[in-house]
């Protein structure tokens, strides 16, 4: 496993995604996933799978300590009380103390940003969070999250693949020492028929998934957290660090393509 590490925390560059995934099955990826090596977990609020990923996680056979575990706040839920009482059902419902990241999961423009980060800020004081961060972010209102938060904003959490690179944006969270964390790195599985990443693949041995996850995680300040319940694929997913790509490779891969995007997101909706 290989870390990225952003104001002083370091976070596994692969984490295991929980979106779209509900009861055993969550709870079956998410011991796979640990099993396999696995210690960055992600889920949300609204995934509605809080309580299995903390069950997982109780049940492995690793320390509650060594796993950095991200969840993330509904956007109705951002008023300082009701964020407050949301995250303490949340850590309940994960059956742990704290969080190691809590996110708010979209922009909410009829809530006083200011005052959402500040109650973020007051449950890391109390120790119920360690760090606080975004999701769905532009670079503007990632700035604004930036100077209004007494806490420094640790991540956005955004779509990062090939065909949607976000070269603006990872470059802002580059000079400004904030962690992209990339959700559907694969493209929602747009990337799994594309030839140039077969092609790169066959060099190294690596299906064009694991080309992909590679690509993105070469990337300095970027993590990513493919989904994945198939034991298969949560295995090749974390087996992408034995081998580098070339600059050439990595320029080549980067293909901003509205269309494909476009594709992805219609098969993965809006929930992410």
């Amino acid at each position: 496993m290989e870390y990225e590490t952003v104001q002083g925390t370091a976070v596994p560059k692969i984490g295991l995604g929980t979106w779209q995934t509900d009861g055993q099955e969550t709870y079956g990826a998410v011991r796979t996933a640990l099993a396999a090596g696995y210690r960055h977990i992600d889920t949300a609020q609204a995934y509605d799978n809080e309580r299995y990923v903390g069950n997982a996680i109780h049940d492995a056979d690793v320390d509650r300590e060594d796993v950095f575990l991200t969840t993330k706040v509904r956007p109705d839920r951002f008023r300082p009380g009701r964020l407050k009482r949301s995250v303490a059902n949340s850590i309940r419902r994960l059956d742990t103390s704290y969080v190691d990241l809590l996110l708010l999961h979209w922009p909410n423009p009829l809530a006083d940003l200011r005052e959402t980060m500040e109650a973020m800020a007051d449950l890391v004081e109390r120790g119920d969070v360690r760090h606080v961060g975004v999701s769905n972010f532009s670079k503007k209102r990632l700035m604004k999250a930036q100077r209004v938060s007494p806490e420094p904003i640790f991540t956005n959490q955004v779509k990062l693949h090939p065909f949607k690179p976000q070269r603006d944006l990872l470059r802002y969270c580059q000079d400004s020492n904030v962690l992209l964390t990339a959700y559907s790195p694969l493209g929602t599985g747009g990337v799994l028929d594309d030839d140039l990443l077969r092609s790169i693949g066959t060099r190294y041995d690596k299906t064009p998934a694991q080309v992909a996850l590679r690509w993105a995680t070469q990337h300095r300040n970027v993590v990513a957290i493919p989904k994945s319940t198939s034991e298969d694929h949560i295995e090749q997913n974390i087996d992408i660090f034995d081998f580098k790509l070339d600059r050439d490779e990595l320029d080549r891969i980067a293909r901003p393509d509205p269309v494909r995007n476009g594709l992805a997101f219609a098969k993965g909706s809006i929930g992410i």
